[in-house]
């Protein structure tokens, strides 16, 4: 089925599920009947809407769930994220999210993505935000394509991104035979030699997922592995596991594609070439906080530090997610964050109003 370009938030659509509308005599296609009739405002006025209450970047749990809340609260609410699902596209097994005992990440992200565009439709955009500036009453956020928009305040839903080894031949072999977390298509390596870096729970249930896939599976870890015991106990059984416990990995080799990995025991120089077609690197995550690092306090680790409420230490600014220090990276939790954010954010607005009535200005939060 041939994909289209919604031109309104820019989200890619199925020719046969989309919503269309003729004009011009070019027929458009958009995700939803908001988009639709967003476009034929914009379409009359030529005047496409910059100014809102309230923004909210990043398309995760945390951020889907802050949309789908700011959409129930009847704000004046838009969101700004480079794809939808975040990290948790990439989940092939979530246990015990509250209504599923079992449910992969992508149909959890589908149910969240419908609720946004088709349920409680609020203003979207599938872009990336480059820079955001405070502002009179507010702020400045500009995306990629240099479009600028303003509000008076921000939900920073951008989550976590997976950490990279940093070695020859990485950045080459990327979905070439180099992964990060698990892959939804385990047929590329259908009985073939793998190897899993890292010794966390996330790499310990790749192996778990790839043991009755792969012929041999190599899981290398620079330290002892990590784990719970529980799931260390569990891959014990796997015939087909060889475990290289504190090992570094010197560099991926290959012509076209991934062919074999070479990694060196610390603290010794004898090499160990591994054939392998296909890597999974799960080596942790780093938290997305750049955007507003120059503005709200982070912790050492470079999360946002937030008050009960998803406050920052910058008026106006809320995270939600795994981009900040709550306990708990679970989508269950972030998902509560960010519907959190949005009644917070929802308050902040109407007592900034009656500041602005006033004449009192907002302080700074204490963290």
């Amino acid at each position: 089925m041939a994909k289209k370009i919604d031109p309104v938030c820019k989200m890619e659509v199925d020719e046969k599920d989309a919503v269309t509308r003729e004009c011009g005599g070019k027929i458009y296609y958009f995700c939803s009947e908001g988009c639709r009739n967003k476009f034929v405002v914009d379409e009359v006025c030529e005047l496409p809407r910059t100014s809102y209450d309230l923004i909210i970047i990043g398309g995760g749990p945390g951020g889907l769930t802050a949309a789908v809340y700011a959409a129930i609260l009847r704000m004046e609410a838009f969101l700004i994220t480079k794809d939808l699902g975040g990290q948790a596209i990439d989940s092939t097994k979530i246990e015990n999210y509250m209504g599923f005992d079992f449910i992969t990440g992508p149909e959890l992200i589908e149910k969240f993505q419908y609720q946004l565009i088709h349920s409680h439709y609020i203003d979207h955009l599938i872009s990336e935000v480059e820079k955001i500036e405070p502002a009179e009453g507010g702020f400045y956020v500009t995306t990629s394509e240099l479009s600028r928009y303003s509000a008076k305040a921000l939900i920073i839903a951008t989550g976590m991104t997976r950490r990279r080894l940093n070695v020859e031949g990485e950045e080459r072999f990327q979905r070439k035979g180099v992964f990060y977390g698990n892959i939804q298509d385990l047929s590329f390596v259908q009985g073939e030699d793998v190897a899993v870096i890292g010794g966390g729970n996330s790499a310990l249930q790749i192996v778990e997922n790839l043991h009755t896939v792969a012929r041999s599976i190599y899981l290398i870890s620079d330290t002892r592995l990590t784990a719970d015991p529980v799931i260390i106990e569990r891959t014990n059984s796997f015939k087909n596991l060889r475990r290289y416990e504190g090992y570094k990995v010197l560099r991926f080799t290959g012509k076209d594609t991934l062919s074999g990995i070479i990694i060196r025991e610390r603290g010794k120089e004898e090499t160990v070439d591994i054939p392998v077609k296909g890597v999974f690197i799960a080596i942790g995550l780093k938290p997305n906080s750049s955007l507003v690092s120059n503005l709200v306090k982070l912790n050492e680790k470079g999360e946002i530090i937030i008050n009960p409420d998803c406050s920052t230490s910058y008026p106006g600014i809320f995270a939600a997610g795994d981009v900040t220090n709550a306990y708990g990276k679970r989508i269950v939790i972030a998902s509560g964050e960010g519907a959190k954010a949005a009644l917070a954010a929802r308050q902040y607005i109407l007592n900034l109003r009656r500041s602005e009535g006033s004449g009192k200005i907002p302080v700074r939060q204490n963290i």
